[in-house]
């Protein structure tokens, strides 16, 4: 069986002084992360779900660098990205303004009664201290890190893209999901297939994403095709006059079957109700329905190994 504890995370050297730290499998609430040596400091991107796993990722920035965290930047407000700012104290911590605000709303992300298996640790919340609206650039040594805001909910509705324009690296946070089916209930469907768009722009070499191994621009398509997919579903299912639940239920995932994460369909299609209904992107809609019916859909709480 594959190894899920901690001590699997491997920090991949994608460009000189930068990292990607990817937790194996990059299931639910097992994210990616990254670090970039300054020098007299290091830049954290990202923390994760539990006071374990964010101690180990710190340890890996510190004994790899040989310098502290100075600063932490936020890719979006979900707990598996966010839950272990505390613990990076020496740090500030940078993000957009609708990701400090869902923070201080929602409070530490858990989710009890939906997943299983997570040993949190101890955690206290921290929202971002600085945060900008569009667009941000920091420097840490030699290497400029444009931080920037797609304009339009895609992920969540505070997404942030960490652009070094120089090594052509991309920290995408959850926009990109390697292996797995996007989440795009708390964002938008068609948001999330348009800021495939912007990465594409990017031209990046290498891409980081929020879960799953490092990849480049060829694992865009497919994630594109699903949402396409969840689109066509779920104007197939109203036009049937059916819930999104009894819409994933009588749906055929064919190739997409592959990717995991297969629970996420009956949110993901109630988010795409919504937005042929006329609502904007990100607009809120009945979360608690559509986690009720993801887990309905798994057949109950869903195992997590976070």
């Amino acid at each position: 069986m594959q190894d899920l504890s901690p001590s699997a995370a491997t920090a991949w050297q994608v460009a000189k002084g930068v990292y990607g730290y990817v937790q194996p499998d990059g299931s639910w609430w097992i994210n990616n992360c990254g670090f970039i040596d300054a020098g007299d400091h290091s830049v954290l991107i990202d923390t994760c779900a539990t006071e374990r796993r964010t101690l180990a990722l710190v340890d890996s920035v510190t004994s790899t660098t040989g310098s502290a965290v100075r600063t932490l930047v936020n890719t979006h407000h979900h707990g598996d990205h966010t839950n272990g700012n505390f613990l990076v104290p020496g740090a500030t911590v940078v993000g957009h303004r609708k990701t400090r605000e869902a923070i201080l709303a929602t409070g530490l992300n858990k989710y009890e009664g939906v997943f299983t298996g997570n040993d949190w640790g101890h955690l206290e919340l921290r929202p971002p201290e600085v945060v900008f609206e569009d667009r941000l650039t920091i420097h840490a040594g030699d290497v400029r890190i444009d931080l920037i805001h797609p304009g339009y909910a895609a992920h969540t509705t505070n997404d942030v893209l960490v652009w070094l324009p120089e090594q052509r690296v991309l920290f995408a946070g959850d926009t990109v999901f390697n292996g797995g089916s996007p989440f795009a209930v708390m964002g938008s469907v068609a948001g999330s297939r348009a800021v495939l768009d912007v990465v594409r722009s990017l031209d990046p070499l290498t891409i980081v994403p929020g879960h799953g191994p490092v990849c480049g621009l060829e694992v865009l398509d497919r994630l594109d095709a699903y949402l396409a997919f969840v689109q066509e579903r779920a104007e197939y299912g109203k036009s049937a006059g059916l819930t999104p639940f009894e819409t994933a239920t009588r749906t055929d995932l064919g190739s997409f079957a592959e990717l995991s994460e297969s629970e996420r369909l009956p949110a993901n299609l109630h988010r795409a109700y919504a937005e042929l209904d006329g609502l904007e992107w990100g607009a809120e809609i009945d979360l608690r329905d559509a986690v009720v019916d993801m887990v309905k859909y798994n057949g109950g709480e869903i195992r997590c190994f976070s």
